[in-house]
Parts: C-alpha cells; structure tokens; sequence
C-alpha cells in the first residue's frame, strides 16, 4: 500500500509541478501579449487613426481637393520616381554584393559587409550633407558638374543618390545570410554539368532566393518612399520640382494647412501599409523559404 502511494506521489508529483508552470507561462504569456498590444495600439494604431480622421475632417471633397493639388501631385510623382530608380539599383546591388560576400573568399570581406551595415549607424541628415559638400555648387565635385551642364544637388539626381544611400543595405541584408547556409554546392554542381555562370544563377541561385529577394524589395521600397532627412538636405525642397510627399507634408503643416497635410500623409501611410500587407503576405505564404 504504501508503494503504491509512493509511486502514486511520483506520478502526481511532475504532473503538479507541469500544471504550475504552464499556468505561471500562460499568464505571463497574456501579459506580454498585452503589454505588446497596448504599445502597438499607442504608438501605432492611435497615430494612424489620427491622420486619417484629420484627412477627412473637412470631407472627402476637401481631401480629393488637397491630393489634386499641383504641388501635391507633382510630390507624388517624384517620390514614386525616385523610389522607382532606387529600388532596382539597390536590387542589381544587393545582388552583386550578397553574391560577392557568399560565394567568394577575398580580402577585405569583412570591411566591404560592414560598409553595406554603414547607414544603419550613419544620420541620414550627414548623408544629406555628404553630398552637398560633394556635388554642391561650393563642393568638391559641385562646380565641374555645373560647368558640364549637370545638377546633382537640388535636383532629382541627388534626391536618388541620397535615397539609394540609406537604402542599399535592406536588399543585401536580406539575402546574405539565406545565401551563406544555402552555400555553393547547388552552383558547382550546375557548373559541372556544363552551365555557365549566368545560367546557373537564373537557374539556380535565383530561384532558391527569389522570396527573400522580394522581401527585400518591399522593405527597401517602403524607406525610399517614406525618406526624410538625407532628402531634405540635398533636394532644396523647391515646390513643385524637388519636393517628395514627406517634405510636402512637412511644407503644409508648417502653412497651417493642416487638412491638405494630412491627406497627402494619409496617401503616403496608405503606401506604407500596402508595402506591410505585401511583406506580411510574403512571411505568411513562404515563411519557410524567407527563413531557410
């Protein structure tokens, strides 16, 4: 009898100690859900429920009225070039130097990753002001362009060159890490079967990364068209000409014109969530491929 009481307090025993912990797991994990969900909802929800509330305010008239504005249109029409030229050369960057870092050993590898990490820790204001002492009119570089005939600063060509700075790392970085533990094999394998180089990226590497390289894509896309510090200091923020849609709303406000501000930032939040619905379509269907 006492055996069995004995063996009975062994089994209970465990079982005791599993149902405390997983209440103690359970509640601790509801309370980092809350904690979770009250931040998002203050820093996040909240200001987005404002701007749209503010963009309609005076009514949805008011709000077609302040996005048909000239300037406006002209704001959108240069941002959505800017990240059109940016996005693909940081695509063509990304690839060559994720390509380089992985597939090559070579001296100064771990200068050239960090160099690609620079605008992380770089203020995108610095950058701005980088190219204005390069290709400003009192630059290094800034009066030979002009005598050719080139503009770089206050004009569209230094908004891309500010814009590529602070983005080329996302599509790098994205496809670094899945390149090295996908390693070299898959290639020399293709090129022992008589491939060429290029044939064996289009069939092979190109395919084993294409998510996270639409990833990148996305996540590159959403900073260049939401940059503001570098812009703001090589455009001259000229209106009409030189402006992106956050200088736009920046400009508005600053008039007092709140409603036309908040129509274009609602325009500009729209995109952003776009790009977030993309992105989190992308984790949701291939989660397995971004991650290998």
């Amino acid at each position: 009898m006492a055996s069995v009481s004995l063996n009975t307090g062994r089994l209970a025993g465990p079982r005791a100690v599993s149902r405390r912990a997983t209440t103690e797991a359970l509640l601790a994990r509801w309370l980092l859900i809350a904690i979770t969900l009250c931040f998002l909802a203050l820093f996040l929800l909240l200001p987005l429920l404002a701007v749209f509330s503010q963009a309609f305010a005076a009514g949805l008239e008011t709000y077609w009225a302040a996005l048909r504005e000239p300037d406006a249109l002209a704001a959108v029409r240069l941002t959505l070039l800017v990240a059109a030229i940016a996005v693909p050369l940081n695509l063509v960057f990304g690839i060559a130097a994720s390509w380089a870092i992985t597939k090559f050993e070579f001296r100064g590898k771990s200068f050239l990753i960090t160099l690609i990490d620079l605008p992380f820790s770089v203020s995108p204001v610095v950058a701005g002001l980088i190219y204005v002492l390069l290709f400003g009119a009192q630059g290094y570089i800034g009066p030979f362009l002009k005598s050719q005939g080139l503009q770089i600063v206050f004009a569209l060509p230094g908004i891309v060159l500010a814009t590529v700075f602070v983005t080329f790392p996302f599509v790098a970085r994205e496809l670094i890490p899945l390149m090295q533990q996908q390693g070299t094999s898959d290639e020399e394998a293709a090129l022992t079967l008589g491939a060429s180089g290029f044939t064996a990226f289009r069939t092979v590497t190109l395919p084993n990364i294409r998510w996270a390289l639409l990833y990148g894509v996305l996540l590159c896309n959403a900073r260049a068209m939401g940059e503001f510090g570098a812009v703001s200091v090589v455009s001259g923020r000229i209106r009409g000409m030189t402006n992106t849609m956050p200088l736009q709303v920046e400009i508005l406000y600053n008039e007092y014109n709140i409603v036309a501000a908040f129509a274009v930032a609602s325009l500009l939040a729209l995109l952003a969530l776009l790009t977030l619905a993309g992105k989190s379509i992308l984790e949701w269907r291939y989660g397995d491929s971004l991650d290998a």
